[in-house]
C-alpha cells in the first residue's frame, strides 16, 4: 500500500471515536436527580451486555461495551431514566 494512502487511514482510524458520539444530546436533569452509575450497570448486565467502561459526560452516561449480540459499541444512556440516547 502505498504511504499516500496509507497516512490518511490511519489518521482517520485514529480519530474516528473522537467523531462517534458528536451529535449525542441526553436531556438536561439536575445531577441531584442522577441515578448511580452503578445501577445502569447491573441493569446492562442483566441484560446480557459486557461492561468495559462507564464514563460520566456532560449530560449523559458513556458505555463502552459488547451489547447482548457480542458487538463493541459506544453507548449513551440518560442518567435518570437510563433510556439509550441514540445520535442525532
Amino acid at each position: 500500500m502505498k504511504l499516500s494512502i496509507l497516512i490518511p487511514l490511519l489518521f482517520a482510524v485514529a480519530t474516528g471515536s473522537a467523531w462517534a458520539h458528536g451529535d449525542v444530546k441526553c436531556p438536561p436533569h439536575p445531577a441531584a436527580d442522577w441515578k448511580p452509575h452503578t445501577e445502569l450497570e447491573q441493569k446492562l448486565i442483566k441484560e446480557g451486555w459486557q461492561i468495559r467502561r462507564m464514563e460520566k459526560s456532560a449530560s449523559c452516561y458513556e458505555v463502552y461495551a459488547k451489547d447482548p449480540q457480542g458487538k463493541r459499541i459506544e453507548a449513551f444512556f440518560d442518567p435518570v431514566t437510563f433510556d439509550r440516547v441514540d445520535e442525532k
